[in-house]
């Protein structure tokens, strides 16, 4: 009888974001993030307040292997992002 092996599961993040509105052009900063599988070594980065350009300059480093797969602008302040990794 063969044996099962287990498949190798994607990494999912969901990133929730807002700019300032009293500062056009402001930076924009994480409110909300949820990691399905993980996100190492990049997790620190992903904290609300923290800024979105340094979660993502690690997360779509190279060696880390994140893609954004979907990105949406709920308004002209504020979106989300989704990042996947295959295994």
């Amino acid at each position: 009888m063969a044996k099962a092996k287990a498949v190798p599961q994607h990494d999912l993040i969901l990133i929730s974001w807002t700019r300032n509105p009293l500062h056009p052009g402001s930076a924009r900063r994480i409110v909300a993030s949820r990691v399905i599988g993980s996100a190492d070594p990049c997790t620190f980065t992903l904290a609300p307040k923290r800024l979105l350009i340094n979660a993502l300059n690690c997360l779509l480093d190279a060696d880390i292997g994140f893609k954004v797969v979907f990105r949406k602008k709920t308004s002209s302040i504020s979106g989300f992002l989704v990042l996947e990794r295959n295994p």
